[in-house]
């Protein structure tokens, strides 16, 4: 019955059937049959939210990285605290995030980049706003230690794109196998410190090895 849940109660109910029929089988494999077997609908109701597959996979993909920001702004908090624990706090809480919707986290590292433009540039558009969360967290850093480095928002987008990349490194995200996400903790914070931390770069005029 779909009477009892309101759009956005189906809507999400249909990303999350595309999520749980992208883990079993993957995303090219994945047919509207299979969506609305998992969110328990018709499919007369899949086409009343979405045009195709398609943007059906954006619409999940974008719910996945809004709820990931979400829990980034809420784990750096306020500014003022040491910036090193702002950083910990950041990757600990992302990581652990992408490691409690495996359904999910697929979508998020690999189905994304071969499903077409559109996609693409919904995935550069939320790099960005990663990227972004990041440069706001070390601004706010900085208000309580101005010996910390700015953050450009180039290098910031290289820092997402590393942390991606270590991800696929360590975990098979087709069948589920390798390390946790968050046992990369300390390689990624060890990552964020040595960027901001780069002898060689210079910010505000002022070297970092001073």
């Amino acid at each position: 019955m779909t009477s009892t849940r309101t759009a956005e109660e189906l809507r999400q109910d249909l990303t999350g059937g595309l999520a749980e029929a992208i883990a079993g089988k993957g995303y090219a494999a994945t047919t509207i049959a299979d969506i609305v077997m998992h969110a328990r609908v018709s499919k007369r109701t899949f086409y009343e939210h979405f045009a195709d597959k398609e943007a059906c996979l954006m619409a999940l993909y974008e719910q996945g990285c809004e709820r990931l920001l979400a829990i980034v702004r809420g784990a750096a908090g306020e500014g003022g605290r040491p910036w090193k624990e702002m950083i910990n706090n950041w990757v600990t809480a992302y990581l652990t995030a992408l490691e409690s919707m495996p359904a999910v986290t697929r979508t998020l590292l690999v189905e994304i980049q071969a499903a077409g433009p559109k996609a693409f540039r919904l995935r550069q558009q939320m790099q960005r706003r990663f990227a972004d969360a990041l440069v706001k967290m070390v601004d706010e850093g900085r208000a309580a230690d101005p010996a910390i480095p700015r953050l450009s928002p180039l290098l910031a987008i290289a820092l997402v794109g590393g942390v991606h990349e270590m991800m696929l490194q360590v975990s098979d995200p087709y069948t589920g196998t390798g390390q946790s996400f968050t046992s990369l903790t300390p390689a990624v914070d060890e990552l964020v410190y040595a960027i901001l931390m780069n002898p060689w770069a210079v910010s505000d005029g002022v070297s970092r090895m001073e």
